[in-house]
């Protein structure tokens, strides 16, 4: 089958979709929710930082170095802890340095381990698949990072007498706090293992129609969605699990006692 040439789209295309923002505004504003403004002000974020990202990426695509990539990474990994940070009410201790290394080695190590051991880049900074993947990675690392760190917080707020009691006891922090880290594991792999289970038939995911848009055959999207989606999902799981391993003993001391603050 001839690939055929993609459909680009006009400003004029892209004002007359944009007008279904405007109907929802005016539908949230006839309604009296109250969100019009925020609205409003998220979409027109939305085109103004998609619009510079597109003009770097043009431009990053154009130089043959590692070094800019580098940067866009680095530069993705901060902003996605800021995000992480600013999803979740309450905080553990160390919370920038825990959630920020976790996610460095979690996201990090799944998207170099699948561009470089799976798909075999050449050279293996090749922004024109580093970046996309990278940010197809992190992007879905961050709602497992952000349960696992919301819900490890709760947990042990609301366990702190049941904790404490079994270090009375003579437990180990670890073992005090089991059914803590335990609880909040499984909340954070609950997103990932449900869109595995309704892809394909529920609804189709956007790199896969994204690239069957843009004229690649249906079984090789098919393939790729396959491959991104476990690396997703491993990514998700080992860095929910670095934030929970270093989260949990950042409560306690060296002698196995509850910390008294808590905080960021």
């Amino acid at each position: 089958m001839n690939a055929k040439a993609i459909i680009d789209l006009s400003l004029p295309d892209l004002a007359l979709v944009y007008g279904l923002i405007l109907l929802v505004a005016a539908l949230a504003r006839l309604r009296g929710i109250g969100q019009e403004r925020d609205l409003l002000w998220s979409s027109l974020r939305m085109v103004v930082q998609l619009l510079a990202v597109g003009y770097v990426l043009h431009f990053v695509f154009t130089l043959e170095s590692a070094a800019p990539v580098l940067l866009i990474l680095a530069v993705m990994t901060a902003f996605s802890v800021q995000a992480v940070a600013d999803r979740v009410k309450y905080r553990m201790p160390r919370f920038y340095r825990i959630v920020g290394s976790s996610i460095l080695v979690g996201c990090g190590g799944a998207t170099f381990f699948f561009c470089n051991a799976v798909i075999g880049l050449d050279p293996w900074y090749d922004p024109r698949y580093l970046i996309p993947l990278a940010g197809m990675i992190i992007g879905n690392s961050m709602t497992g990072a952000a349960l696992a760190a919301e819900r490890l917080a709760a947990e042990m707020r609301e366990r702190r007498e049941e904790i404490e009691t079994a270090l009375c006891l003579g437990a180990t922090a670890r073992a005090a706090s089991r059914e803590a880290v335990r609880s909040a594991y499984r909340a954070a792999l609950i997103p990932s293992i449900n869109a595995m289970a309704a892809m394909g038939l529920v609804f189709l995911p956007g790199m896969m129609t994204g690239q069957i848009l843009s004229g690649t055959e249906p079984i090789t999207a098919v393939k790729y969605q396959i491959a991104v989606m476990c690396v997703i999902t491993g990514s998700v799981a080992v860095t929910s699990f670095l934030i929970l391993l270093q989260g949990y003993r950042a409560y306690f001391t060296p002698a196995h006692q509850f910390r008294e603050e808590e905080g960021a």
